[in-house]
């Protein structure tokens, strides 16, 4: 192996050129290298011939050579570029190429191509070289580069030599070899630009001839440059044949960005001057796709119909599909039917086209591209066409992903060796002999499932929601998934007429993407997910029965299709989470409606087969404190409410986790804290644990840091569509795992949440022990390709063999030739695709046989019959390998697959230490003082905190000021809190809340001490919004948020409201706000603050047992209109809300200061607020709430109005009077 290979290397070409060359063929077939050849010598100089001249027969001869001849790259003259001449992105690879896609569309424009170039005498050179240039295209040497060897005379002798077809194996490109100059007058550009007619198949025989007819005039151009030789430019739906080479590919798609015209087939050789032209004998051209709209191209463009022949304005017109008249099909050339059978089920969606090194975007999709990206916009048959190469396919999915579209791949299914191994085993159609592309996947913002492609670790969902109406009272089934784990959450519930639990399910998890029945969503639903989802989600409506399935069809589509097949026994075993929420009619409708729409994507076996299904209720009754979706936002949970950022926010603060899956556990935690003392004193204990003993904590943080996402991956691996670096990376992660838990288990040793934690990790080494000598890690890495160990796959260690078989075989050839030649130089070398020519001195003469295939100045390459029935043996096995090479790689995700269980019971585990430990972080690092809070199971509720600071101000304030909160317990259960404008009302009611949330996710508080009974609701009434599109006023929101604390709120729970009965009449406002807080005071018994400025509510309930007013204290100079904000919390009532202070500190001026001031004193807000609170003070004033509950017991029936709870709080209400 070492002897063949130093016998064997690359041709070496400059630094500017790319790889040329295609790879041998036996078959014989057609080439467009024969429509760009140079130009034969006998006519070389004659560049003003006329167009018209018959060609004698042996230009004929000539013309239809198809040896190689000599060139040297670096002594060729620089090509120039015409001012206006940009590179246009096609497809395949830069190789010229002959392929013949698109050649059968019209038999009559063959006809004309053909006779065209009958008429041809001479053929020029790219159009950015003058007329006349004496060139030397002989490759360069590296002892002689500067040497110009090309000789007319030799050339015409070789000319005369057969060339065999070639194919080049990474596109689909298939041409006969004319001359190995094409391609390199313009390497920029021969990288970037293919021909139009790839995928052709091959011919074993050419056509015959039509009858010669005369030239058509040539277009007139206008060019102000020097006179240039031109590259014919052929239509790019036309029939090219038979025609001589004349340069590379790439000349022919030079654009004229200031031109709309298309340059046509052009039918003569040479462009005389402009002043021999004749402008009026010239016909019309045919313009460039790119220049037209497309309807003009494709009529039924023009009123586009669905796939159902329904216009836009039927309230059943289907966006996915679209309509095309059998009769336009029947016109369409093979590519464009391949392109159109796909694209008119897809749209709605940009379809990224493979053709060979490039992914294309034609007609629509392309103009897309063009207006939003400033992708070049050119032609591809047809079609206007854009493209970006193979290897940012990505980076351009992802650009487009981010605008809100839906990208499809669609994928090469084989190559150009592979389509002719595949047509000559078998008689293709007709239809069949273009390279064979299939629908990959398409890929959308909500069901990303490769983590290249996601913009962050938290989870991104998919959500298909079905609504129904049982005894008057809304119902949701909800089924979601998060694409790149593969897990599946279920959801049933009944709501309230809110739809409490609906918003809170969409708080919770911010679907990215929704799939929803059409016309069956009730409004409120409707207005409920477009105020909380981002204006990029996307929206998919469904048909109800025929795409977004009823609960019986899903039933049988899941039963029928195979989806949970066990291993063992082959039979269909439903996941244990599934089956028991089976007769869920509502959840296994929405169920259907999601599998349907994820069958669509090419999605949904992979993330089904996976089993991973789980329960999801948004609001959990018992276990959990509950946050409904209103109270994640007022409390800025995840997103903070000035730029719907997650700076400040809770989640911000705690979320300290390392790994990605870790991450996504803790946003559970924190949108379900735990309401049981138990738990919360376990996840307490295990941060004590962490923090008291630092090094496992740095020692997990140190082995975890460079974890992968395994959850993600492990998925991945599931669909059979990792990448081979990304599986070692999974490998590694698992044995890092494993390390560490071992490492870990030293600490243990107790029956704390840890210690239960490590050890119910499940052992690692077994699964892992086969992947330690599997295949060779380093060149999966390095060459990204799974290469199994010997003895491991014998199907590959058979090929394997036979590849080394041949190569041994071409290298005892060499060995053979040097012996017959008597040179010991003679080496192997590669250009381009074309491997394994034999190199030879020029002073060494060869046999007559061997075919020259290119050359330098100092040697020639050759095949000859022996050498190229090898070559085509090895590349014929290397294609077999290289499916071999894929399914072995398969073999092995499948082999890992089957301890997936093991594999996610390890991550979940990790991810469970991982938030532990980002719970001990953060209560390190939310400073001094801090504690652990305390939790008491007292039958009256109680919230004590000392010195309490706002924890997300802990690290960005220094000066915070803290403040003492003390609710229930021996005190009362409601603060009524007054005081002035801005002087911190809301953040001591958001501090509060936010500090419960801390203390019940199993977290330290910034406070000197804290105790608690768990909270089993924050519900919260904050701020004033309105909802415009809901044609809801201020008032009306509060008072709908009003309505929710009084039915859901229990003794239990914390309630915040903040201002109530502002957006209205003072008469109604005080009205309202008076007697909401006696029903929350007396009735429901909950703690909570209620944040006023009508202090007459102070007076109201000042004998009230279970309200005491708080202020916030301030210092006031009157006569400056100034006030201190001194952000303190005492007892006692606010002397006003000094907001004519507030507003001279905002700059309003004097005057209306003064004005209002003089308003105010008259009103002292209204009159009948001031009587009362003077009667109140002058003798025995009774509360309204107080003369309420007694008429309601005495009244016939009103018991129940007042329950037990009520009673006791009245009876000491009467007893303080």
């Amino acid at each position: 192996m070492g002897e063949k290979t130093a016998a064997r290397t690359p041709a070496k070409t400059p630094t500017t050129a790319k790889k040329q060359g295609p790879a041998p063929s036996t078959g014989k077939q057609q080439s467009i290298l024969g429509f760009f050849s140079r130009t034969p010598a006998s006519s070389a100089n004659a560049p003003n011939s006329s167009p018209s001249v018959k060609p004698t027969p042996s230009l004929r001869k000539s013309t239809s050579s198809q040896c190689l001849q000599e060139t040297t790259k670096s002594n060729s003259i620089p090509s120039r570029r015409a001012p206006n001449a940009t590179p246009v992105p096609s497809s395949d690879a830069p190789e010229p190429t002959s392929s013949q896609e698109n050649r059968d569309a019209s038999t009559v424009k063959a006809s004309k191509s053909e006779t065209a170039m009958k008429n041809t005498t001479t053929l020029l050179s790219s159009p950015s070289r003058k007329v006349k240039k004496a060139v030397n295209y002989a490759e360069s040497s590296d002892e002689e580069d500067e040497e110009f060897i090309a000789s007319l005379t030799s050339r015409k002798s070789r000319q005369r030599r057969p060339r065999a077809a070639v194919i080049d194996e990474d596109g689909e490109d298939i041409y006969e070899a004319g001359t190995n100059d094409v391609g390199e007058e313009d390497d920029e550009m021969g990288d970037f630009v293919v021909s139009d007619d790839s995928d052709a198949p091959s011919k074993s025989k050419k056509r015959k001839r039509p009858a010669v007819k005369a030239a058509a005039p040539r277009k007139k151009t206008t060019n102000s440059s020097p006179p240039r030789s031109a590259v014919p430019d052929f239509g790019d739906d036309e029939l090219m044949e038979d025609i001589p080479p004349s340069t590379s590919t790439a000349q022919k798609w030079k654009y004229n960005p200031d031109s709309i015209d298309n340059d046509g087939p052009q039918e003569t050789v040479s462009r005389a001057p402009p002043a021999a032209k004749k402008a009026s004998s010239a016909p019309k051209p045919k313009p460039k796709a790119h220049t037209q709209e497309p309807e003009k191209r494709y009529p039924w463009l023009a009123n586009i119909l669905d796939g159902n022949k329904k216009p836009p304005t039927d309230p059943e017109f289907d966006p996915t599909s679209i309509y095309i008249p059998p009769a336009a099909e029947k016109q369409f050339s093979a590519f464009e039917k391949q392109y159109w059978d796909i694209k008119k089920n897809l749209w709605d969606t940009v379809v990224f086209f493979k053709k060979g090194k490039f992914y294309e975007l034609y007609e629509n999709d392309a103009t897309i591209g063009h207006q939003l990206f400033d992708l070049k916009m050119t032609d591809r048959v047809n079609m206007r066409m854009v493209g970006v190469p193979e290897s940012s396919l990505d980076m351009w999915v992802n650009q487009f992903v981010a605008k809100g579209f839906k990208v499809a791949r669609v994928d090469q299914m084989e190559s150009a060796l592979g389509k002719e191994m595949r047509e000559r085993d078998a008689k293709a159609k007709k239809a069949d002999k273009i390279i064979r592309r299939e629908l990959a996947c398409i890929l959308t913002a909500g069901t990303l499932v490769d983590g290249s492609m996601l913009q962050d670790d938290m989870a991104t969902y998919c959500a298909a929601i079905k609504e129904s109406v049982v005894d008057d009272k809304p119902c949701f089934g909800i089924a979601f998934v998060d694409a790149a784990t593969g897990q599946f959450f279920l959801s049933e519930f009944e709501d309230d007429v809110d739809l409490t639990k609906f918003e809170t399910f969409v708080a919770q998890t911010c679907p990215r993407e929704l799939v929803l029945e059409k016309s069956r969503l009730s409004t409120k639903a409707l207005r409920i997910l477009k105020n909380n989802t981002t204006p990029t989600t996307i929206w998919n409506y469904l048909k109800p029965g025929a795409e977004f399935w009823d609960a019986d069809t899903s039933r049988r589509e899941l039963e029928c299709n195979d989806y949970f097949l066990d291993n063992d026994t082959k039979e269909g075993v439903w996941p244990e989470k599934l089956e028991q929420v089976k007769e869920k009619d509502l959840l296994m409708s929405a169920l259907g409606g999601l599998v349907h729409y994820l069958r669509f994507l090419k999605l949904e076996r992979s993330l089904l087969s996976q089993g991973n299904f789980e329960p999801y209720n948004p609001i959990h009754r018992n276990g959990t404190l509950i946050l409904d979706g209103q109270t994640l936002i007022n409390l800025e949970i995840f997103f903070n409410t000035a730029n719907g950022g997650v700076e400040g926010t809770l989640f911000n603060l705690l979320n300290r986790c390392i790994t990605p899956f870790g991450k996504r556990l803790f946003r559970q935690w924190v949108c379900h804290p735990l309401c049981n003392i138990q738990k919360i004193n376990e996840r307490l204990d295990a941060v004590d644990m962490l923090n008291n003993d630092r090094r496992a904590l740095a020692e997990f943080s140190s082995h975890m840091r460079k974890m992968p996402d395994l959850e993600r991956l492990i998925s991945r691996i599931h669909a059979g569509s990792c990448r081979p670096e990304d599986f070692v990376r999974v490998l590694e992660g698992f044995e890092q795992i494993d390390y560490t838990m071992n490492f870990l288990g030293a600490f243990g040793g107790g029956n704390g949440l840890v210690d239960r934690l490590i050890s119910a990790m499940p052992d690692l080494k077994e699964p892992l022990s086969y992947w330690e000598t599997a295949f060779d890690r380093k060149k999966a890495r390095d060459n990204k390709v799974l290469i199994p160990e010997r003895g491991i796959e014998e199907d590959y260690d058979n090929s394997e063999d036979e590849l080394n078989r041949i190569k041994k075989e071409l290298h005892r050839l060499l060995e053979k030739q040097k012996t017959a030649l008597k040179c010991k130089q003679l080496k192997f070398t590669d250009v381009g695709k074309e491997v394994y020519q034999i190199e030879v001195p020029k002073s060494i003469k060869v046999p007559s046989t061997w075919r020259q295939m290119s050359a330098t100045a100092a040697v020639k390459r050759y095949y000859f019959r022996e050498l190229e029935s090898l070559v085509r043996e090895l590349q014929e096995t290397e294609e077999t390998h290289s499916q071999i090479v894929k399914e072995v790689a398969s073999r092995f995700y499948k082999k890992f697959d089957v301890d997936y269980e093991v594999w996610l019971q390890a991550i979940r585990i990790i991810s469970q230490l991982d938030c532990l430990m980002s719970l001990a972080k953060s209560s390190s690092a939310i400073g001094l003082p801090s504690c652990r809070p305390e939790f008491v199971d007292d039958e009256r509720s109680v919230l004590h905190f000392e010195e309490l600071r706002h924890p997300c101000m802990t690290n960005r304030v220094d000066d915070f000021i803290p403040n003492d909160i003390h609710l229930g317990g021996d005190q009362a259960k409601i603060n009524l809190l007054t005081g002035a404008n801005a002087a911190g009302k809301s953040t001591v009611l958001r501090m509060t809340c936010t500090a419960a949330i801390m203390a019940q996710i199993g977290c330290y508080v910034p406070a000197v001490s804290a105790k608690l009974t768990p909270i089993d609701r924050i519900m919260s009434r904050l701020g004033a919004n309105d909802n415009i599109f809901a044609a809801q006023s201020t008032f009306f929101v509060e008072l709908s948020e009003t309505k929710k604390i009084l039915s859901e709120a229990t003794p239990r729970s914390l309630v915040i409201l903040d201002e109530l009965g502002r957006g209205t009449s003072s008469y109604d406002g005080v009205a309202v706000a008076q007697a909401v807080l006696h029903h929350v005071a007396s009735h429901i018994g909950c703690i909570g603050f209620f944040a006023t400025h009508y202090h007459s509510l102070a007076t109201e309930f000042e004998n009230h047992p279970e309200i005491r007013a708080r202020r916030m204290q301030i210092h006031v100079d009157g006569e400056n209109r100034r006030v201190t904000f001194l952000y303190k919390l005492e007892d006692g009532v606010a002397e006003g809300s000094f907001g004519m202070h507030c507003a001279a500190m905002c700059g309003i001026p004097n005057k209306v200061i003064e004005d209002a001031e003089v308003a105010a004193k008259e009103w002292e807000h209204t009159s009948r607020l001031k009587e009362s609170l003077e009667r109140a003070k002058t003798g025995c004033y009774i509360p309204l709430g107080v003369l309420s509950d007694v008429a309601s017991l005495l009244r016939v029936g009103g018991e129940a109005e007042v329950q037990e709870r009520g009673i006791e709080v009245l009876l000491r209400a009467i007893e303080a009077l």
